[in-house]
């Protein structure tokens, strides 16, 4: 089934016209803030002005925006602001608290980079080596392939999430070392090494590989010894397998405003990409010691950070936020949406992370911060997708359709429903639930609206394999083609019930 990745920018559109909330916070003073669980001596003395404003946002962002899980807003190594919202286990009605640990997903790639840096500066390993001089049995399309090219997403090798039936079925299946890189192993590369730019976890994949063959141990083991135990990090652990991990939130996903379980995905072949629990003290305390160099020298930081390409360094993401400089990184995995976000020049550090994938923990940490430096900020506000599936979920899939044309009605011109994007995300929301009958009335009006909907026809073409209607199936992803000549979903989607060899 096809999965529509939530974006922060798609996640964030409005009816033109809604009226957003301004929040700003007063100037920041030296009273201590009442909402931190932590010990006063801990915590840096702060408004309760701006105390107010950021649980305020994240009250209505656990109202309208689907928010569950922990924040913390730290300044100078410590913390201004602490809040749990949600629950860790909504089965057993278990909340989120500031000891919550949540899986990181790709949080751990700028822990994995800075492993890299330490062994370079150790003098064992060079960013510029050639990644094979460090991996065995390189196919021979990977042989120019730089280390330096692996950490800043720039080799070339495919990223083996994106293939087209990892959300199928490959995302569950128990992989040993090295097993999701063989997925892509054998295929050419997307462009020629250090000319273009794509994110791969396939990537980060094999800098974990190359750590352990360097340093003599396995990844989790050199992780250990060299961040996680140094700074005390006790409540964050790597796990590659099944085992349980104490205190771990269950991740959801929602259905306009109803949480759902979480698709399960196996964690068994990650290694440097992701992998990675942790709580926000935790990540805290890790970003503090970064920012001080602690663990790799100032020169080190630099060259992970300075002269980046494509908003990307070594492990981190470099953007401009609300004029500064932000150093971080996100992370969502089946479930989870996750922000470490750094403003160096500030010494301000921003935790988001939350057991909520409809969440977006960039925009979280984004408007924040905005809170912090004292700019206005609007409040989250319920989006048109979760209005109509709450409306689905209520009352059928003729309720969710009224209510789809009373809004556009209202507002014609709104960019939400200029193209089929909107109902298609909710058909296969609702087919992924699975509500089989709405999701396919769903796809069948974005068509009346959308003739052209090409992916409306491989929802429908989904649909049909999960009933066994092959024939039908065929017949839509074939129609999908025709209308998108360029659509690799489809394409994959014919070989696979025509029983033809996958690209």
């Amino acid at each position: 089934m096809r999965i529509l990745w939530k974006a922060a920018a798609a996640a964030s559109v409005l009816l033109t016209g809604a009226c957003a909330t301004p929040l700003q916070a007063a100037p920041r003073q030296t009273l201590q803030d009442p909402a931190t669980s932590a010990p006063a001596t801990s915590a840096l003395a702060v408004s309760p002005d701006l105390s107010a404003a950021l649980d305020a946002y994240m009250k209505a962002a656990v109202r309208n925006a689907a928010f569950s899980g922990t924040v913390l807003v730290a300044a100078h190594g410590r913390p201004v602001f602490r809040g749990s919202y949600g629950l860790a286990n909504r089965a057993f009605d278990v909340p989120n608290d500031t000891d919550t640990v949540y899986q990181l997903a790709s949080v751990t790639k700028p822990f994995t980079a800075l492993l890299i840096m330490m062994l370079q500066e150790e003098g064992r390993l060079s960013v510029d080596d050639l990644a094979c001089d460090h991996l065995a049995d390189c196919p021979p399309a990977w042989r120019a392939v730089t280390v330096r090219q692996l950490l800043t997403h720039t080799s070339g090798i495919p990223n083996y999430t994106s293939l087209p039936d990892w959300d199928e079925t490959q995302d569950s299946r128990t992989y040993g070392p090295g097993g999701v890189v063989a997925l892509v192993r054998d295929r050419p590369l997307e462009f020629a090494p250090g000319q273009g730019y794509r994110y791969s976890n396939t990537g980060y994949n094999l800098l974990g590989t190359i750590i352990e063959r360097v340093a003599g141990k396995p990844y989790p083991e050199v992780l250990r010894e060299r961040i996680l135990a140094p700074l005390h990090m006790d409540h964050t652990v790597f796990n590659a397998s099944r085992r349980i991990i104490p205190h771990l939130a269950t991740g959801y996903y929602s259905i306009g405003s109803t949480f759902i379980e979480a698709t399960p995905q196996s964690m068994t072949g990650v290694y440097g990409e992701a992998g990675l629990s942790s709580t926000v003290d935790d990540l805290s305390t890790w970003a503090q010691a970064v920012g001080a160099g602690r663990l790799v020298s100032p020169a080190s930081l630099a060259q992970m950070t300075e002269g980046a390409r494509n908003n990307y360094g070594f492990g981190w993401e470099i953007r401009t936020w609300h004029g500064r400089r932000m150093v971080g990184h996100a992370g969502s995995g089946p479930g989870f949406s996750n922000m470490v976000a750094r403003f160096p020049e500030d010494d301000l550090t921003i935790v988001v992370l939350s057991n909520s994938d409809e969440a977006s923990g960039g925009g979280t940490a984004r408007a924040l911060a905005g809170l912090y430096f004292g700019e206005a900020t609007s409040l989250p506000e319920v989006q048109p997708k979760t209005v109509i599936l709450d409306a689905v979920m209520a009352g059928g899939a003729e309720a969710g359709i009224r209510q789809y044309q009373a809004m556009k009605a209202a507002q014609p011109s709104a960019e939400a429903f200029a193209t089929d994007e909107l109902l298609v995300e909710i058909g296969y929301e609702l087919s992924g639930l699975p509500a089989m009958e709405e999701a396919r009335r769903l796809f069948e009006f974005t068509l009346e609206q959308f003739p052209q909907s090409a992916f409306s026809h491989d929802g429908l073409a989904d649909i049909s394999v999960a009933e066994g209607d092959f024939a039908a199936a065929i017949a839509h992803f074939e129609t999908s083609l025709r209308l998108d000549p360029d659509n690799e979903y489809a394409r994959e989607g014919l070989k696979r019930l025509k029983g033809l060899p996958e690209s």
